[in-house]
């Protein structure tokens, strides 16, 4: 095995992508992040937490992001981006993060294009959760205490914005099964079943590689 394991995890909302994403962190004696990882970009940054709850997961004026990518490429510390638009730095001050994090450590990382962030890291896995819409809505129903119409709409626009980020930054498309290495439906498997059949396919990963 070549690096640190990392783990991506896309998700719809309400496919429990956060919970399997932990427990399979837990099983494998690593680190998850989630919204971890605005208070270490913001720490890494200068910019305050708000800011990154606020900027989270959507996408930036094209023209200006492809300026800012061009320079960042170069190695341009984020600090330097005087006049790039917030939204901009919270993106590269996370895809920052979770680069660094992949270099120090094996972990679980859920959401933010990470999967994109690592493309050129050895020992990436990634993963995209979905679910049946009725158990989606059920389960985000009764987690926020609103009616299911409410649940279904909030549904919607999450994945909605998650698609848009995505599909912006990545060049892929959101829940597409081509744009991930393993794609699961949690209301089928339960979230212990996606975390077996996720170790399962790192084990059958990890032997391949070996065979070459």
């Amino acid at each position: 095995m070549q690096g640190n394991r990392v783990i991506t995890i896309g998700r719809e909302f309400g496919s429990s992508g956060r919970e399997i994403g932990e427990k399979l962190a837990e099983t494998l004696g690593i680190n998850f992040y989630d919204k971890e990882l605005i208070a270490l970009a913001s720490k890494e940054s200068g910019l305050c937490p708000e800011v990154f709850e606020k900027q989270d997961e959507k996408p930036v004026n094209s023209f200006f992001y492809s300026l800012v990518m061009d320079t960042h490429g170069m190695g341009q510390p984020i600090s330097g981006y005087m006049d790039v638009p917030l939204n901009q730095k919270v993106f590269l001050a996370q895809f920052d993060t979770i680069q660094k994090l992949a270099k120090k450590e094996s972990c679980v990382i859920v959401g933010r294009c990470a999967d994109y962030a690592l493309a050129s890291f050895p020992n990436v896995t990634s993963v995209f959760i979905c679910g049946n819409m009725e158990d989606k809505v059920n389960r985000v129903a009764e987690t926020f205490h609103m009616a299911k119409d409410k649940a279904m709409d909030l549904i919607a626009k999450t994945d909605k914005k998650r698609a848009n980020y995505y599909n912006y930054y990545s060049n892929k498309k959101w829940g597409s099964a081509g744009s991930y290495d393993l794609c699961l439906n949690s209301t089928l498997t339960g979230v212990d079943g996606a975390v077996h059949i996720i170790l399962e396919f790192l084990k059958a990963k990890d032997k391949e590689n070996s065979a070459k």
